[in-house]
């Protein structure tokens, strides 16, 4: 097959990462694919693998007409069988270009749920995208979501529900492995004693994973624990940044806590962490930090957002969110649960990784339904 994978950049995040190792592992199957980034590349360029990748460099709102054209131009010469557009923008594009285009199969990729518009600058926006995404989703071959709560929140939305299937993202579990010894020089360097334990909170510093509620909860678990230590991993606007400071100091997590800004040594960071918090409040669809961190060994609380309760399993806690009384129990649980099964636990939530979420299964997975979409047969 011929494919076209659009997404609006390759800056580190999780739907791109997805994106990236999509685009190398269909190429590694022998389809011929072109990587679009509509705005700007990034660090996830590395991870395409064979995949060709252009860059349109869309610089601000004047320029979507010079992308549109951009894009219209690679769907003319590349003539893909299809065009997998990942993230709301790519898909109102995918879908405004399909009349133009109708050999070419439209998929959808839905990464998001539950997204709360109101919480940024850009709100009014991003709700105009988000209303024109559904009705143009009626135009779209295929649309993947990746979670069960993504499919639900689409079809609340309009999506077609025929033509809307579940495809769970995929972790490199060879990237993502248990090295404790990875992770040491980090303890060391954020000053965690070999007898303390740490607990990490990894995600951008963004309104929807919701730092404050993690910020209360490890206070209150600081009062419990005085043994545990945390960090905070990623990287935001500077404002929101020192905002988020100040919240900690004024909690007094002032020398209990490290924020270690965002970082690329991601395995290296899961091997550092004794339990890792997702504390987020909505937006979320497959939390890919919980694969990863659970790929390397290390077991996870997360508030019950998109599908973090199904990755979860019974080997982690999964809680309310914006609750951060019962968000520090569940810390506190899950503490005293690893100190008393170890390795066992560890091991457990590796495992799980590596049966049901594996890249190897996500690649073929999403192999096999553009090739029946190719097949003339709707899923």
């Amino acid at each position: 097959m011929r494919i076209l994978l659009s997404i609006p950049s390759l800056m580190p995040g999780g739907a791109e990462r997805q994106f990236a190792e999509l685009a190398a592992g269909l190429c590694a199957r022998g389809h011929e694919v072109l990587a679009v980034a509509l705005d700007q590349g990034g660090p996830l360029e590395a991870a395409l693998g064979a995949a060709r990748l252009v860059v349109l460099g869309k610089t601000s709102r004047l320029g979507n007409a010079r992308v549109a054209f951009g894009l219209a131009g690679l769907l003319r010469s590349f003539r893909p069988q299809v065009h997998y557009a990942f993230l709301t923008s790519a898909c109102v594009l995918g879908g405004l270009l399909k009349p133009f285009f109708p050999a070419t199969r439209l998929v959808m990729g839905l990464r998001a749920t539950d997204v709360d518009h109101a919480a940024y600058a850009y709100g009014r926006a991003g709700r105009v995208l988000h209303g024109l995404e559904a009705r143009l989703s009626a135009l779209a071959d295929l649309v993947i979501a990746n979670s069960q709560a993504g499919r639900r929140d689409c079809l609340a939305r309009g999506f077609p529900e025929a033509r809307t299937v579940v495809l769970a993202n995929g972790i490199d579990t060879g990237r993502c492995q248990p090295d404790r010894t990875l992770g040491q020089a980090l303890r060391e360097a954020w000053g965690v004693g070999p007898e303390e334990l740490l607990v990490g909170h990894v995600a951008r510093l963004d309104p929807m994973k919701d730092h404050p509620n993690f910020l209360r909860a490890a206070a209150l678990l600081s009062a419990r624990r005085p043994d545990v230590r945390f960090v905070c991993v990623g990287a935001g606007p500077e404002g929101y940044a020192t905002e988020l400071r100040g919240q900690a100091g004024g909690l007094g997590l002032g020398g209990r806590l490290v924020w270690a800004g965002g970082r690329a040594d991601m395995p290296a960071v899961y091997n550092a962490l004794d339990l890792l918090c997702l504390s987020s409040a909505y937006g979320e669809g497959f939390p890919n930090v919980l694969g990863e961190a659970m790929a390397c060994g290390v077991p996870c609380c997360a508030t019950d957002v998109g599908d973090a309760a199904l990755v979860l399993d019974d080997l982690g806690v999964a809680v309310p969110r914006r609750e951060p009384e019962t968000l520090a129990a569940g810390l506190a649980a899950l503490l005293e649960r690893l100190e008393r099964e170890g390795e066992a636990l560890r091991r457990a939530c590796r495992a799980r990784i590596v049966a049901h979420f594996s890249l190897e299964r996500m690649v073929a997975d999403t192999e096999a339904l553009l090739l029946k979409l190719c097949g003339g047969v709707r899923p």
